[in-house]
């Protein structure tokens, strides 16, 4: 795992902050409202984002990933539940708890490995993807095809969390006050495990993390240190880690990322560079930088137009129930 080139740095720096983060202590509304109607959907300059968001259930198509993380979109997507034995899923409002079944079943898989080798209730779930994918309204860039999921740093609670506290509870930051290290008051031995057990799962590809929980993880991880090459140092990611799986096999439209090389990323040379004062507290700009336009429909594989304009799937009862929604897709 190399050092970052600065010009490339700066460069995802500033997409980073054009992105307008959401963030995992964000808080969301337990009265989502409708998005009105778009004057004029079928214009070319229509931001994708404000298309894809629209749309409050899956694609009644066959399960398939078309494009990129950043560029792309998802059929037959499939809901997480909202509640499990070992997990809940936060900020409802979103309606982003959609992704590939695969994904789906990855993260039940580690809510119960959390369980059982952190000791903790379970995991709480945060933004996935879209009922559709594609570019959101707001926050990631990427999770648009429906292989991308993020899980807080905070342990499940011991009770089944109200709607209310789902949307106001606010993460733990686990990044000390001087973004050199982690806070030992809340960072445990009980998140390596989880980190650890996501890493290893043979799908996940990468695990991105902050510099600081990198860096601890290097420190702390002891015997078998493989895992740690796919744990990533990236911006934010102090309140979650994000989970990122690989193509599944089969799906030809899906366009992935090369597996991580370069050792376990735990050298000097692999950290330095993300604590330099300069990272940490970069100057301000000397110009605002210019917004990055937003995506549209053409910038995307052309795919995705059919899987925007597909019919709704079909969501019984007992399923709505289960994902928190109505069978028309309305947020309960």
């Amino acid at each position: 795992m190399q050092a970052r080139p600065p010009l490339i740095a700066l460069f995802l720096v500033i997409s980073v902050l054009n992105a307008s983060p959401v963030l995992a202590q964000d808080k969301g509304s337990i009265d989502p409202q409708p998005l009105p109607p778009l004057a004029q959907p079928d214009d070319p300059d229509t931001p994708a984002k404000e298309l894809f968001a629209r749309k409050l259930l899956p694609a009644a198509l066959p399960t398939k990933v078309i494009g990129t993380y950043n560029r792309g979109c998802i059929a037959g997507a499939e809901p997480m539940p909202i509640n499990g034995d070992t997990w809940q899923v936060m900020r409802l409002s979103r309606n982003r708890n959609w992704g590939h079944p695969q994904l789906i079943a990855l993260l039940k898989r580690l809510a119960a490995k959390a369980h059982k080798d952190a000791g903790w209730p379970g995991i709480l779930v945060g933004d996935i993807g879209q009922p559709r994918g594609g570019p959101a309204l707001s926050g990631h860039a990427s999770h648009q095809i429906g292989l991308d999921a993020d899980i807080w740093l905070t342990p499940m609670p011991d009770h089944r969390l109200s709607r209310n506290e789902r949307e106001e509870m606010s993460a733990v930051m686990m990044v000390r006050e001087d973004r050199l290290d982690v806070d030992p008051r809340v960072f445990t031995p009980g998140h390596l495990a989880v980190i650890r057990d996501a890493a290893k799962e043979p799908a996940v590809q990468r695990i991105f993390v902050n510099a600081a929980i990198k860096k601890a993880l290097c420190r702390q991880a002891k015997g078998d240190r493989n895992w740690l090459t796919k744990v990533r140092p990236w911006w934010g990611h102090d309140y979650h880690f994000h989970i990122r799986m690989t193509c599944p096999e089969g799906d030809a439209e899906c366009h992935g990322q090369r597996d991580q090389e370069g050792g376990d990323g735990c050298s000097h040379a692999d950290l330095s560079y993300w604590f330099q004062d300069s990272v940490l507290h970069p100057p301000p700009p000397k110009e605002p930088p210019k917004p990055v336009p937003p995506i549209t429909m053409a910038q995307l594989p052309s795919e995705c137009r059919a899987v925007l304009l597909a019919p709704d799937a079909k969501i019984d009862a007992g399923l709505a129930n289960r994902i928190g929604i109505t069978s028309s897709g309305k947020i309960r």
